[in-house]
């Protein structure tokens, strides 16, 4: 179903006349209708308070690791597919009821990578900044006051809900030696609370940028200055920075992934480069064109044996080992579409050259399940019947 503006303006006044938990499970199974449609099972009272107590089910969330671009380990928390399904919808009410920052552009609804890096386009410097541990530093009591607070305002007498929502949010892991209840990388609401719970960041380092005359986006736990002139080397600057968001905030700057970027060097926001406008890196390009070179050369089977080989080495963080050229491509395409534009030449080009191999690849498919039909009903109904049929076939 299309999400309208209406179905908005019910989920917030929906939230807004909470005042218990049957009412509760009333409006997330209305946003799992909006959702997944209305033949999709309904959220359980019994289910809501099991998943969201840890002491009655111990095994929410499920724990493994993938490897991050530098070799180094991710380990990711994925709830059990019970909770997923319900923090899911639980997800979908407080982007509906919440409005971040401006200057958060990850995991808000109409925002990309690329409408973060616009920001910081033709600046002489840029300052990428990144927050470690992110979604752990955040607690359960942090969360349950960001519900207790505008725009939740689950205080007083609805505050077991806060606490309810709280406890279904997080979860208790070993970190550091010490068990701590947090938000859970891998999650569904884990990016959204942090940006609700990071908007006195956002605001206070907005407010930092403006007076020093630069930019300021966050992306998740991605941070981003942008300026004309090199303010990165004021003392004022550099100790505000510092304050507002390890003391004030309580959040810790990663040093090893602080970078600056100047003028006449490659500068990069969200992974995109932003020296003169919104790119993707010459390799992305370079890599589409040459497994679509190896489609034209060598046909799609042996073109995707050496897909194979190359995607096992360069991608072997992620789970999907079994992707299919076709499908990596087109999905490449579509960033290219989102970062470069629908006009642009080089996306064109690329595009035109995969619907031509795509559309020949699928005409020799059908008519090889054509031919398999023609030789299935000589043999099951004898040479006539197949002739006939071949000749339907070739006339279509």
């Amino acid at each position: 179903m299309k999400i309208e503006q209406a179905h908005i303006n019910q989920i917030r006044q929906q939230f807004a006349e909470l005042q218990s938990k049957e009412d509760l499970v009333k409006l997330l199974s209305e946003a799992k209708n909006l959702l997944y449609g209305e033949k999709c099972k309904p959220v359980q009272l019994k289910s809501l308070t099991y998943y969201a107590n840890p002491e009655l089910c111990k095994k929410r969330y499920q724990t493994f690791t993938i490897k991050k671009k530098s070799g180094a380990d991710r380990t990711i928390n994925s709830p059990v597919k019970g909770l997923k399904s319900i923090l899911r919808s639980l997800n979908f009410v407080l982007q509906c009821v919440y409005e971040p920052h401006e200057a958060a552009t990850g995991f808000v609804l109409e925002k990309s990578i690329v409408d973060n890096a616009k920001k910081h386009v033709g600046h002489h410097y840029v300052l990428n900044m990144d927050l470690k541990d992110f979604f752990h530093t955040f607690d359960r009591n942090r969360v349950k006051m960001g519900f207790i607070y505008e725009p939740f305002n689950l205080s007083g007498d609805k505050e077991p809900l806060a606490f309810l929502l709280a406890s279904l949010c997080t979860h208790p892991f070993e970190i550091d030696g010490k068990e701590k209840t947090v938000l859970p990388q891998g999650s569904p609401t884990s990016p959204t609370l942090t940006n609700i719970l990071c908007k006195k960041l956002d605001r206070r380092l907005t407010g930092l940028a403006n007076r020093f005359g630069a930019t300021y986006t966050r992306y998740a736990d991605d941070i981003t200055f942008s300026s004309q002139h090199n303010i990165y080397t004021d003392e004022v600057f550099n100790n505000e920075l510092k304050r507002i968001i390890e003391e004030d905030q309580k959040l810790i700057i990663n040093p090893k992934k602080t970078r600056l970027q100047k003028a006449g060097y490659r500068q990069e926001a969200t992974g995109l480069i932003v020296n003169d406008k919104v790119n993707v890196h010459r390799r992305y390009v370079k890599q589409i064109r040459m497994w679509l070179y190896y489609w034209e050369k060598y046909g799609y089977e042996k073109a995707e044996q050496i897909f194979k080989r190359d995607y096992l080495v360069d991608k072997g963080n992620v789970k999907n080992l079994n992707a299919k050229l076709e499908n990596v491509l087109d999905g490449k395409l579509e960033f290219l579409k989102m970062v470069k534009g629908i006009e642009d030449v080089t996306y064109k080009g690329l595009k035109e050259r995969f619907d031509l191999l795509n559309g020949i690849k699928v005409k020799k498919e059908n008519e090889k399940i054509d031919l398999e039909n023609v030789v299935n009903t000589i043999l099951n109904k004898g040479l006539i019947e197949g002739i006939n049929l071949y000749d339907r076939y070739k006339k279509s």
